[in-house]
């Protein structure tokens, strides 16, 4: 990988460009909850709705996404997205110094930029696999995983950090800053995509109705793509109040909580470095279980968590989920880049997104819910059994019966009927 990193000046720019708006990402997490609850006073239920709200994109638009973006080139998705966010996100400084600042704002800005935000995934999604080599996509996938992680632990603590030397308001110009630096980066990649349009016949709603046919038919892609869906439910459901509960119930204050959020997240560096050595050691199938499985079983500790040393235990679930979740991602990821045909790969991360990523707005509007009809330690209970919980999905699957991931999905037409010839003849790398 290091060759890939020192030499790969397109990779190195994506790289470059991901890892900073992940950090920028990581700020708005810590800050815009913040904005919410220290400036406008806002309720637990309108705090769980306002992390709703970034997310909802996925269900409204994130189908059709998929198809618009096998059909477009993938790199000026990106731009235009990073673009927007950036501006979309220096609205809220601009909005409080003239004295217009409002909590329907901030839920306009959060659905604003998670429109971007589908975009820029889903073309990123499919954009990495033909920017490197097969052999490389694993390291690759590593590496960005890796980095994103590190990168939301500054995030994170920066956030808080920047609260406390320029306001919660101000915060946000940081994660504006680095979308412009995101649009930097790619705008200078060399690489250029050669895309053929999709034929006059072939609709919009077929390419959509392809998409969910693909992960509808196949055994592998449906189980991780619903147990990714009911892990982000139960995920969402606590990380939506865990500030509020920090603050409120542990007594935490608001300069802290970036820092503990930080040190909890840290566990996605340490799983991003270990996904393909496990892999590698035990097979992806079993590293899967392992990752997905039993180290989030440590978020049953984050409801126990009380002042003083008690903070530790907040730590310990969280750094132990984060890890097995980056690990977890980084080898789905790879498995999909190599299961799947170059040209349904678009739509494969979109109805995997709209899948995964859209019960994250249900997970926080639950989250908002439990901590409004209950205290919030008792909605955090509720929540984090959900985790382990959705492990059983992979138990009653054949991940549990192989060593190994297949790989040979693309010569099946990754389960769709008719696609099978085309995927033989694009495949070439």
């Amino acid at each position: 990988m290091n060759s890939l990193l020192l030499r790969h000046r397109d990779f190195r720019l994506l790289w470059i460009g991901e890892t900073t708006s992940k950090f920028g990402s990581s700020v708005t997490t810590v800050v815009l909850p913040l904005i919410a609850v220290t400036t406008l006073q806002a309720s637990t239920l309108a705090i769980g709705l306002l992390g709703a709200t970034v997310w909802l994109p996925w269900l409204l638009i994130g189908l059709p996404a998929g198809a618009w973006v096998d059909r477009l080139p993938h790199r000026p998705i990106m731009l235009i997205s990073a673009a927007l966010s950036a501006v979309l996100l220096a609205v809220v400084p601009a909005a409080a110094a003239a004295g217009l600042l409002s909590l329907q704002l901030l839920f306009m800005i959060a659905f604003l930029t998670g429109i971007a935000a589908v975009f820029f995934q889903t073309a990123y999604t499919a954009y990495l696999p033909n920017l490197v080599t097969a052999s490389d996509r694993a390291e690759g996938n590593a590496k960005l995983q890796g980095s994103a992680s590190a990168a939301q632990i500054a995030g994170l603590g920066c956030g808080g950090l920047a609260v406390q030397l320029f306001g919660a308001v101000n915060g946000l110009v940081i994660d504006a800053l680095t979308f412009v630096a995101s649009f930097a980066c790619i705008a200078a990649i060399h690489y250029r995509e050669t895309r053929q349009p999709a034929p006059p016949e072939q609709s919009l709603v077929r390419d959509v109705a392809q998409g969910i046919q693909l992960v509808g038919a196949d055994v592998w892609l449906r189980t991780l793509i619903v147990f990714g869906a009911t892990s982000n439910l139960a995920l969402m459901g606590y990380q939506s109040i865990i500030v509020v509960f920090l603050i409120r119930e542990v007594g935490v204050g608001a300069s802290t909580v970036g820092g503990l959020i930080a040190g909890a997240s840290a566990g996605g560096v340490l799983g991003a470095f270990a996904a393909r050595r496990v892999a590698d050691r035990i097979g992806t199938a079993r590293a899967t279980l392992f990752f997905e499985l039993v180290l989030p079983a440590a978020a049953l500790l984050i409801p126990l968590t009380t002042r003083g040393y008690g903070v530790l235990l907040y730590l310990t679930g969280g750094f132990c989920v984060g890890a097995g979740v980056v690990a977890g991602n980084v080898i789905k990821s790879t498995f999909q880049q190599e299961y799947c045909a170059p040209e349904f790969r678009g739509r494969l991360a979109a109805t995997g997104s709209f899948v995964n990523l859209g019960t994250i707005p249900l997970g926080s509007a639950l989250g908002g819910v439990l901590g409004t009809a209950f205290d919030l330690r008792t909605a955090l209970w509720i929540s984090t059994v959900g985790v382990p919980l959705a492990g059983l999905i992979l138990i009653f699957s054949p991940i549990r019966r192989v060593r190994d991931l297949p790989l040979d999905g693309q010569a099946q037409g990754c389960g769709v009927p008719g696609v099978a010839e085309s995927s033989r003849r694009v495949r070439t790398d």
